[in-house]
């Protein structure tokens, strides 16, 4: 008879003011899961750990993944423009591209773009340097040698405001378990998530980890952690009611088993290119907290 070997399971909390784990975002469209992604989850474990992109994830891929919902928190849509408005000129933005000089002088209309007008009784324009022109880029795209003056200038000097809008969540909180039978690289992890090499946020730049990341590694699977581990506290929020002992998890299974679905976030390697994932499986179940679970004594 082959025994199994212990297990153990590394409890990390996720939690903060914003939150955004991106499933099929593009630029102009950033959406968000309902909850912490394994892909998202094991990328912050490797900026912590220091790895390049370009390096194999090695164990850190093989792990078991959880997570539970203590607070799912509530979608946040954030209405984003990118772009347009007004550019203001520099003194050297005049002599260095003639484009921009030309453009300030007399419109059809007859006023300047400064919005003085034109003509002999018009007064003294604006001090140098504080002109200003609508839908200029204010940063150079496509660089390239100017026929006319040499210098390098802009390729593509106008341009319109892009509309985007970005999901988040806000005011949420999860508490994420890795699975794995050698409790060293867990403890890697775990050190490297409080005294990380690289700047950690949850899921998006824009959105920092709060409080205390790592927390305990204890025996057993990721469902027996989850029922023996009490909600996470939080700030300003009553204490949990009954039912909040009974909360959502998506655990992930090692095999493909009946009633346990495919989910494309299996981290292959962190290309600068993009990500590469791969199929793992997971089920989502109810887990009920034992009365037992001791309270956490934690930073938030």
């Amino acid at each position: 008879m082959t025994i199994a070997p212990e297990t153990h399971v590394l409890l990390i909390r996720l939690a903060g003011p914003l939150q955004s784990w991106g499933v099929s975002s593009r630029f102009a469209h950033r959406d968000t899961h309902a909850r912490p992604t394994k892909s998202g989850v094991i990328g912050l474990c490797a900026a912590a750990l220091g790895l390049d992109r370009e390096q194999p994830l090695g164990e850190l891929a093989t792990v078991l993944f959880g997570v539970r919902a203590d607070r799912p928190g509530t979608p946040l849509r954030d209405y984003h423009t990118v772009g347009g408005g007004t550019y203001p000129l520099r003194p050297r933005d005049l002599v260095t591209d003639h484009r921009r000089a030309a453009a300030l002088e007399t419109d059809t209309d007859g006023v300047t773009r400064t919005g003085t007008p034109a003509g002999p009784a018009a007064p003294e324009p604006s001090p140098f340097g504080r002109h200003a022109l609508e839908a200029w880029y204010g940063a150079p795209k496509k660089i390239a040698a100017d026929p006319v003056s040499g210098a390098l200038v802009s390729g593509e000097v106008r341009r319109h405001a892009v509309i985007t809008e970005r999901w988040y969540l806000a005011d949420a909180a999860f508490l994420v378990g890795l699975q794995h039978p050698d409790r060293a690289l867990l403890e890697r992890v775990a050190h490297a998530l409080e005294y990380p090499k690289r700047l950690l946020w949850l899921g998006r730049k824009s959105c920092p980890p709060s409080g205390e990341l790592a927390l305990d590694i204890e025996p057993g699977t990721l469902t027996e952690v989850f029922e023996r581990t009490a909600l996470l506290p939080a700030d300003g929020i009553e204490p949990a009611s009954a039912k909040d002992n009974r909360l959502w998890a998506w655990i992930e299974s090692p095999h493909p088993l009946p009633g346990v679905g495919p989910v494309h976030d299996q981290p292959v390697r962190f290309d600068a290119n993009g990500p590469v994932h791969s199929l793992r499986w997971e089920t989502r179940h109810r887990v009920t907290i034992a009365p037992h679970a001791r309270e956490w004594d934690i930073i938030r």
